[in-house]
């Protein structure tokens, strides 16, 4: 009988992440049909919806359905390059806030009113918020990446038994965060039908809620992450520059979960102060070793 290590080891295969990218993609489409079928019904009145439910009101909002798989492949992908590298691991973490946020421009597209002054109204204004914070988020993800490549020895550890050590720590928690992420999911499908069991319009309208429960928690559980990650790697590095830089991103990570508690406005200035933040600190720091080391 194979052992509970050896499946998580599997997760963690090349083979493995190549078949669940697939899978996810064929799930996808499938939920499109399904949330489209749904959309067609509510159209014809075959079905009977809350008046304010939003995802079942254009075609257009279907889109919603599949990249919330799409997210939770990128959550797969954040925990299976925790090993790998930090930032990588990091910049995951921006690349899943922003396509939260292109997922909540497919949702709201639906209730745009091109017939009023569009500054006028908070459908047409939150569209707009979304929309140019979607763009300087690409751009500050792009530049991350770029910052990135200009430091392979990222890590800070010269040794290599150490970094050897240090690599297998990051594995092991990384073994350890996947069943909580399994857990989570669960628990958060979980909550949402049993909120909504009792009733069918009702469950249409908490679909929009279920992926942000998991990932106000799973934020939460990678706050917790960070900082552990911090703490192991002052067992294999002093250097100054390298524990500031990880400790600005266990600042980025936890902008990022309190944007979920903020509406309007100020959510968009603390996704894009979370992911700026992170910027300017692998900037700072890639010029720290430039200059000084």
């Amino acid at each position: 009988m194979k052992s509970i290590s050896y499946w998580l080891d599997t997760f963690f295969s090349e083979p493995f992440r190549h078949k669940a990218e697939k899978i996810i993609v064929y799930i996808a489409i499938l939920s499109f049909a399904v949330h489209l079928g749904l959309v067609l019904l509510s159209y014809f009145q075959l079905i009977e919806v809350a008046e304010s439910n939003q995802l079942l009101k254009s075609p257009i909002s279907a889109i919603y359905t599949p990249f919330s798989f799409i997210l939770i492949y990128e959550v797969y992908l954040l925990i299976y390059y925790l090993p790998k590298s930090i930032s990588t691991y990091i910049g995951k973490q921006y690349e899943i806030i922003s396509l939260i946020l292109i997922r909540r421009i497919f949702k709201d597209i639906s209730l745009l009113d091109f017939g009023s002054e569009w500054f006028e109204n908070k459908y047409d204004l939150a569209f707009t918020y979304d929309v140019l914070t979607t763009l300087l988020l690409f751009l500050l993800i792009f530049l991350f990446y770029r910052l990135n490549k200009k430091r392979p020895d990222e890590e800070g550890i010269r040794d290599r038994e150490s970094l050897h050590n240090f690599i297998q720590r990051k594995y092991l928690i990384a073994k350890v965060l996947l069943p909580i992420f399994f857990a989570l999911a669960l628990y958060s499908f979980a909550r949402w039908m049993y909120e909504s069991i009792f009733s069918f319009s009702q469950m249409l309208e908490s679909i929009k809620d279920v992926n942000n429960i998991f990932f106000d928690e799973f934020f939460t559980v990678l706050i917790l992450t960070d900082l552990l990650l911090l703490l192991i790697s002052l067992l294999y590095t002093d250097q100054f520059e390298v524990v500031i830089r990880n400790s600005g991103f266990i600042i980025s990570t936890i902008l990022i979960r309190l944007s979920f508690g903020v509406e309007g406005l100020g959510n968009r200035v603390l996704i894009l102060a979370a992911v700026g933040f992170g910027v300017l600190i692998n900037a700072i720091f890639n010029l720290y070793k430039e200059k000084l080391v």
